[in-house]
């Protein structure tokens, strides 16, 4: 990396981890590329940001319409000059709950989009920026429930499962090219896609998390920060949990 700040491309950055995830960087001194569908929202994370010391700038796009996220890229080509793209931390993500037998094709489909199709494309154009410069490093998003799996979740562990294989096969395609390619795997984090949970479901859960309590955002954007740091620089195909002992 070049002694310049590096710079991070966040997705899903107006809210829940994306948001906390902006932070925990614009603290650590990089230059951040914020993206997500809200605009008002984002321009808050932007806000708060630049307050911490950050250069920002936002873009809002529909990860899942591909043209879109093409021209997004093509933009940034242009914003980045001689600049190398660092990071990309792809936070974005859809989970829709529902039995098997319940779950509509509609939902299928935009769950496969956004979780699985948006991934990969946004990690094929990221790529190609840092093949550049031989260095880099993607960051995803999987979820303890694509390991252990979860009744009434099974396409979203589906979906999660393979954001995990992806991660460890273009560790090794990416790797040769200096490219790092890691994830975490969150268990149940306070976040919009936890606010529907009933008190009830709640204290079920907590009873099968071995610190007894559901995390927080920033705690997973702590070990985000650890991941796009020189301390990490030896880190690559890890899925790495951040779960309060979930797994155990």
């Amino acid at each position: 990396m070049s002694e310049q700040a590096p710079v991070s491309l966040i997705t899903g950055a107006s809210r829940g981890i994306g948001r906390a995830a902006a932070q925990a960087l614009a603290k650590a001194g990089h230059e951040l590329i914020l993206v997500a569908r809200d605009a008002a929202a984002l321009q808050q994370v932007q806000t708060d940001c630049q307050a911490l010391g950050a250069l920002v700038s936002i873009h809002t796009v529909d990860l899942t319409d591909r043209d879109a996220v093409t021209a997004l890229f093509r933009q940034l080509q242009a914003q980045l000059q001689h600049k190398a793209l660092s990071h990309l931390v792809h936070c974005a993500g859809q989970m829709q709950d529902a039995l098997l037998a319940m779950t509509r094709l509609t939902d299928l489909d935009k769950m496969l989009a956004l979780n699985v199709g948006a991934t990969v494309q946004l990690c094929q154009l990221a790529s190609k920026l840092m093949l550049r410069h031989k260095a880099g490093h993607l960051v995803l998003l999987s979820s303890k429930v694509a390991e252990s799996g979860s009744a009434g979740q099974a396409v979203y562990a589906a979906t999660k499962g393979a954001i995990s294989s992806l991660v460890k096969s273009l560790a090794k395609e990416l790797g040769p090219s200096g490219i790092r390619v890691n994830a975490v795997a969150p268990g149940f984090i306070e976040t919009d896609l936890t606010a529907h949970y009933s008190e009830d479901k709640r204290q079920q859960l907590t009873t099968q998390i071995s610190l007894r309590r559901l995390g927080q955002a920033d705690e997973v954007a702590q070990v985000i920060e650890f991941l796009c740091s020189d301390k990490a620089r030896y880190i690559t195909g890890h899925i790495l949990a951040v779960d309060g002992g979930f797994s155990l």
